[in-house]
This record gives structure tokens, sequence and C-alpha cells, in this order.
């Protein structure tokens, strides 16, 4: 009696099992990859924009208001106030200066600079503080922006001017904080690749 066998099934072939399905790994991998992208990413968000490193010593040489959204204008006034400064300047055309007026109210004991930077950006306040910094001698300034343009101006601002630079922040509201974040990674890039000197 003869009894036929599938010797070809039975018999090893040198192949190792069937592969694992190699799509799966490539999403696996491609998952991990954008967890530790936007790992990094909301890290760099929360450095950058919503928790720089803020503060400033008992006395500068000059407070400077920029430009823009928020209460900069309530914060310079109380650092000018108790004279951590002997000057404030305020960049004009900032809607938080006083209704009619050109520029800020004028605080005893401390010279008031009214400055139109050219352009009016961030860039251009920068260049003038530079300007102005090398007229008055100072050595050491504080900034009043909004917590989201803190390390974008302190960027710019380290390149126009050889002294210390701080920062100080005014609040601003709640619901503008996606559009300020969305606003400023579009600018910081722009600092770092674009515009590169003062």
């Amino acid at each position: 009696m003869v009894v036929l066998t599938n010797e070809a099934a039975e018999q090893p072939t040198g192949n190792t099992p069937v592969p694992r399905n190699k799509g799966l790994r490539r999403r696996r991998f491609l998952l991990a990859a954008l967890a530790v992208v936007l790992v990094v990413f909301c890290a760099a968000t929360g450095r950058l924009f919503m928790f720089p490193a803020r503060g400033m010593p008992a006395h500068v040489d000059a407070i400077i208001m920029l430009n823009g959204r928020g209460d900069r204008y309530g914060e310079a006034l109380s650092l000018a106030y108790q004279h951590r400064a002997p000057y404030l300047a305020v960049s004009l055309g900032s809607s938080s200066i006083v209704p009619d007026s050109d520029c800020a109210p004028p605080v005893p004991g401390v010279k008031l600079i009214c400055f139109a930077p050219n352009p009016a950006t961030t860039q251009g306040e920068a260049e003038s503080a530079g300007r102005l910094a090398a007229k008055y001698h100072w050595h050491s300034i504080v900034l009043v922006t909004i917590t989201p343009q803190d390390s974008r101006a302190r960027l710019r601002f380290e390149r126009c001017f050889n002294g210390k630079v701080y920062v100080m922040t005014g609040p601003i509201h709640a619901y503008r904080w996606p559009y300020e974040i969305a606003y400023e990674w579009g600018a910081i890039i722009k600092a770092l690749t674009v515009q590169r000197s003062c």
C-alpha cells in the first residue's frame, strides 16, 4: 500500500515564519514619531510663549513699552512710578496709551521718551531702542510686552542692544491666547530665519 504525503508542505523551506505586517509596523513608527513631535512642539510652545523667563532687577536704565495688545501700559506705568528706571520709552501707536494722547502722561522723576519706530514692528522698535540706548548710555533695559511676545522681543532687542535685556509682561484676555501663540510661532520663525540681524 502506498501512502501519499505532501512532502513539500512538511519540508522546511528555509523561510522564517510569515513576517509581521509591514504596514502595521510603519503606522506604529509614524504614530510614535508624531507623538514625539507633538510633545516637543507643546514643550517649546510652553517655554517660548506661555512660561518664558521673566523678571528684572530692582533698577535698570530704561523701561521700554512695546506697541501692541494687552495691558502693557499699566505695567510700564507701575514700574515707572516705582522708580525702577530713570527713563520710560513708549512706542507710539500703542492702543494702550491714554486716549486722545500721543504718548503717556509724565511720571515725576522719570524722563519720558515717545518714539515712532520705523518700520512699526518689533524689529523697528528694537532698532529704535538700540539708537536710544547709544544716545542715553543705557546698559540695561526692561521691555514691557505681553507673555507670548516675550521670547521674540528679547531675541530682537538682544541683537540691537549690547546691555542686559529683561522682560515684564502685562495681561491679555484669555480668548486672545490661541491667536497670539499662532502669530508668535510664525514671527519667531521669521526672526530666526529671515530677519537675523538688527
